[in-house]
């Protein structure tokens, strides 16, 4: 009798431990699915579909990635990229240091700057802009020997600074003995000249071409005088993080580059005006460069950008071309 009480007990007791165990292995399991996944799960989660967003203003140096976005080039190469659109260096600039985008089309200058302030970037590919030197149309202005003593509106510190004084240098005439208006906005920069508020000013295309359908006179060019200072760059944070975006985003730039080299103007033109929101203007008039697929800026240019920062004491060093330059994405 009493060994059957004790047996019954034994099974009691088995059985509520059965049940208490698989209790407990049920809530584990439970709260083991509510868990938040890894670090590197998550990291994966929120950077899978992240687009990779460029900065770009309105010149001819951004119409490759327009064409690459509107024809679907990045969709083919499998990335998502968002054009994002500024009417100054110092917008475009600010966004980039600000994590607001990952590369911008920009310059040498800019890539300079940023790494002297501590920001690191690294250039990694030229592009194929030209700045014009214009006098307004109503100015006695033919020649850039006769600047001297004239006001031209720039943007300061900036490629197109850079420009013109290399432009004024060509030709014998120190920088000095020109007066710089600082305008940074190029739509504004455009108005000013064309309002006679300014004797001239240097500008990018497509708005040096607006500038000269209404009158004024193109006194030199970047392309002529052999300078081309324009490159694309990145963030180093966004080359660490998101390399083979970049790498799918020069396939795609390289097939745009490849389409406005066989196509008429006319073809695409209606396209980069509704997208870069150029003015109707330029339709019949622009001057596009002749494009070149994804390259390096040669040493030359980058020297003497660098010359000019350290002449004008604007950075603490000089930075080597090895510094600032990867070519590693350019396929």
């Amino acid at each position: 009798m009493i060994f059957k009480k004790i047996k019954t007990l034994v099974v009691v007791f088995t059985l509520i431990c059965l049940v208490l165990s698989l209790s407990a292995c049920s809530k584990n399991k439970s709260a083991n699915t509510s868990q938040p996944s890894t670090s590197s799960e998550t990291t994966n989660q929120e950077t899978k579909g992240s687009p990779l967003v460029i900065g770009v203003l309105p010149d001819v140096d951004s119409i490759p990635l327009i064409i690459a976005e509107a024809k679907g080039y990045f969709r083919e190469e499998g990335v998502e990229v968002k054009l994002e659109h500024f009417k100054s260096a110092m917008e475009r600039d600010s966004a980039l240091q600000s994590g607001k985008i990952d590369g911008a089309v920009s310059d040498i200058l800019a890539a300079a700057f940023a790494n002297d302030g501590g920001f690191k970037v690294k250039i990694t590919s030229l592009t194929n802009g030209t700045y014009k030197l214009l006098a307004g149309k109503e100015k006695n202005i033919d020649a850039v020997e006769k600047m001297k003593g004239k006001d031209i509106a720039i943007s300061k510190n900036t490629i197109i600074e850079y420009a013109t004084d290399k432009i004024l240098e060509k030709y014998g005439v120190n920088p000095d003995e020109v007066s710089k208006v600082v305008v940074p906005q190029i739509p504004a920069r455009l108005e000013m000249l064309q309002n006679g508020k300014v004797n001239a000013a240097t500008l990018p295309d497509p708005l040096a071409s607006v500038a000269v359908k209404n009158g004024a006179k193109v006194i030199e060019s970047t392309d002529r005088v052999g300078i081309n200072p324009g490159v694309l760059l990145f963030s180093q944070q966004a080359i660490e993080q998101k390399e083979n975006e970049i790498k799918a985003f020069y396939r795609a730039y390289n097939k745009a580059v490849e389409f406005l080299n066989q196509n008429e103007k006319s073809s695409y033109i209606d396209i980069v005006i509704e997208k870069a929101g150029f003015p109707q203007d330029v339709k019949e008039i622009i001057n596009l460069p002749k494009y070149t697929k994804a390259g390096l800026p040669s040493k030359e240019d980058f020297n003497e950008v660098m010359d000019w920062l350290v002449k004008k004491g604007l950075v603490k060093k000089a930075f080597s071309y090895e510094e600032l330059v990867d070519g590693r994405l350019i396929e």
